[in-house]
């Protein structure tokens, strides 16, 4: 695993972060380090595959970087009529997903895709995973997106959205940021990287609170949402299209 050292040494000028060839190289450590619980959200997306997986079914994972989210789908499906869908708009994230997932020999098929996940048609899903993607949209983009989610999933299918996300109490709100910024000096990140990560990050990352999440999750039809996971100012929500009832025999009979 290569070192994350982008923002080491001085930058005359920080440009906007993006997950270009340079980022995809260290990603597996950048991660780790500045995301807090990250191998828990991951495992736990498999958890919740298996529990909500459905026969002949699609399973997206949109933003997928090198396809950890994928990979941990792959590992709790059997069923080779069920598809994976992994999309990135990163071409070098794309590649490096591709070699990922050919490691792990599986019945099931998965297509990496190329595209902006805004463009790509969302059908017959189980599951729907968001894994840190969708705070990098711009904000009037995200109802429509999750709206498309709930209309693309199966009724009983399930949406998993991880986030950084925003408090509106600015005391809490700093807070947070200040332990979020002890766990990476903890991981060997000096103040200079997180700074310069941090000035990177601004124009490009623009998270939500998590009632603004709650909100689009029911606006877009979601009958259930809650929080799985929180660690500092990191999130993981699980959101759930009602399945559709079925009448029993005696109540087709009183009808």
């Amino acid at each position: 695993m290569q070192k994350d050292s982008i923002y080491a040494e001085p930058l005359a000028q920080i440009q906007d972060f993006c997950f270009d060839a340079t980022v995809a190289e260290v990603f597996p450590d950048m991660i780790q380090r500045s995301v807090p619980g990250y191998q828990t959200i991951i495992q736990t997306i498999g958890k919740l595959t298996a529990r909500y997986q459905q026969d002949s079914s699609n399973y997206y994972d949109l933003g997928c970087s090198l396809g950890a989210a994928s990979l941990a789908m792959r590992r709790q499906l059997s069923d080779s009529h069920s598809k994976i869908v992994a999309i990135d708009n990163s071409p070098a994230m794309v590649e490096r997903c591709q070699r990922h997932l050919q490691s792990f020999r599986s019945e099931v098929p998965v297509e990496v895709l190329m595209a902006d996940i805004r463009d790509v048609d969302i059908s017959n899903a189980a599951v729907v995973v968001s894994n840190f993607t969708l705070q990098f949209l711009p904000k009037q983009h995200r109802d429509e997106l999750v709206k498309r989610i709930y209309q693309g999933l199966k009724p009983g299918g399930i949406f998993i959205l991880s986030e950084k996300f925003v408090q509106n109490d600015p005391h809490t709100h700093e807070l947070l940021i200040d332990l979020h910024h002890d766990f990476k000096r903890a991981n060997g990140y000096s103040e200079l990287e997180i700074s310069q990560k941090r000035t990177a990050l601004e124009n490009v990352m623009r998270p939500d609170t998590i009632e603004e999440h709650q909100q689009r999750f029911s606006n877009a039809g979601f009958g259930s949402s809650t929080v799985w996971f929180q660690c500092f100012n990191f999130c993981s929500m699980v959101a759930i299209k009602t399945p559709v009832a079925v009448k029993s025999e005696a109540e087709g009979i009183h009808a």
